[in-house]
């Protein structure tokens, strides 16, 4: 049984292939921008070319690009390969790979743009979401969240905000997939954007 996993949602272009269970090979790039010029190349230097009997792929929240980048990919992928396509949130993949020290909760913090963060809020044992993903201002952000650990591009953000707490930045890596619970690593392959489209239809 083997499983690609492709990461494009955040600053990283991440690809990882697994075989029963055991990571194969990885490629691990901050790229901020350009994932598309990046992924396939990756994918297509892993063993067999990535070739896989299923693929996990990250629906977001982060780069609106990035994420269909990534689910435009995998859903190729899947159709040619014929093989199933679930999905997977950027900050359950940041939260699966973090260093939880003695913390029972943790909450995840990444610049959503337009001076918001994503954040969301997570139990370690079992790792579960304690909170909706939310998109606020670190102001607004700090009144909700007040877990003494925060990790993501936006911890220090709101940490700054709060005036309390531990900043870690942390990135999201394919290769710690498959450690987020079952059943938070098989949504439907759909993007995860976290508020509104900037774009608005013409009245």
């Amino acid at each position: 049984m083997r499983q690609l996993v492709i990461e494009t949602a955040t600053a990283a272009c991440s690809v990882a292939l697994f075989e029963d269970g055991e990571l194969v090979a990885e490629t691990h790039e901050e790229v901020g921008r350009g994932h598309a010029e990046r992924l396939i190349p990756m994918i297509g230097a892993l063993p067999d070319k990535g070739r896989a009997d299923a693929i996990l792929v990250d629906c977001g929240p982060g780069s609106f690009t990035g994420v269909r980048v990534g689910l435009a990919a995998a859903r190729g992928l899947g159709l040619g390969w014929k093989v199933p396509v679930f999905g997977f949130s950027s900050l359950a993949l940041i939260a699966a790979g973090a260093d939880w020290g003695d913390e029972a909760t943790l909450a995840v913090a990444i610049n959503g743009g337009h001076g918001q963060l994503f954040v969301q809020r997570f139990e370690r044992a079992p790792m579960r979401q304690a909170s909706d993903l939310a998109s606020l201002v670190p102001a607004e952000a700090a009144v909700q969240i007040r877990d003494p650990l925060v990790i993501g591009n936006g911890a220090a953000l709101l940490v700054a905000a709060r005036g309390s707490g531990e900043a870690r930045d942390a990135a999201a890596r394919a290769h710690v997939a498959l450690t987020i619970p079952t059943t938070l690593r098989e949504l439907p392959p759909t993007p995860i954007y976290g508020r509104a489209p900037d774009a608005k239809p013409m009245p």
